[in-house]
């Protein structure tokens, strides 16, 4: 599913245009991506939490060279996601 298809699944289930349903979940998005950037984690009860983690300096090799090489640290988005969520995709088996 794209974008184009999530906006028109939204607009259907909310009864509103797509138009709409595309400004808000562009705004929500929008507004994740902000919060996570600037070191917050947004939390979604049931569906997932998003944050940024940190990655730790290491040592990687050049593909084309085998050369070793130094990886900087880097901030990397993460999601998490949440129980509901994980047991709708994988039910537990009982």
């Amino acid at each position: 599913m794209n974008k184009g298809e999530l906006v028109d699944a939204v607009a259907e289930k909310a009864g509103v245009t797509k138009k709409q349903a595309d400004q808000v979940l562009t705004a929500a998005l929008e507004t994740i991506i902000e919060a996570v950037s600037s070191g917050d984690k947004v939390t979604l009860v049931g569906f997932g939490s998003f944050e940024s983690r940190e990655r730790k300096a290491r040592e990687g090799r050049n593909p084309k060279t085998n050369e070793k090489m130094e990886i900087p640290a880097t901030k990397v988005p993460a999601f998490s996601a949440g129980k509901m969520f994980r047991e709708r995709v994988a039910p537990p088996k009982s």
